[in-house]
């Protein structure tokens, strides 16, 4: 995956590879050891039935995605559902 500034990615809105739509970047947490990117923290969308998503979330109910599962930075951060 080529380059992208973090600064570039705040407030992204970030979608499942099947087209729905998560919500917000929050956050990206990182391995403070070996500086590896760990896990993208997503703000909900409003509207998302939380119960609807499979994936696993924090004590805010923000979504936790592992940086791997990242297909796609363009508009939008597309990541695998």
């Amino acid at each position: 995956m080529a380059e992208i500034l973090a600064e570039n990615l705040s407030g992204k809105a970030v979608m499942g590879s099947d087209g729905t739509e998560l919500g917000m970047l929050y956050n990206i947490t990182m391995d403070l050891k070996t500086g590896e990117l760990a896990d993208l923290i997503i703000e909900p969308d409003e509207q998302l039935e939380n119960e609807s998503v499979e994936l696993s979330a924090d004590e805010e109910g923000r979504f936790q995605v592992p940086v791997n599962r990242v297909q796609a930075v363009k508009d939008y951060i597309v990541v695998q559902r």
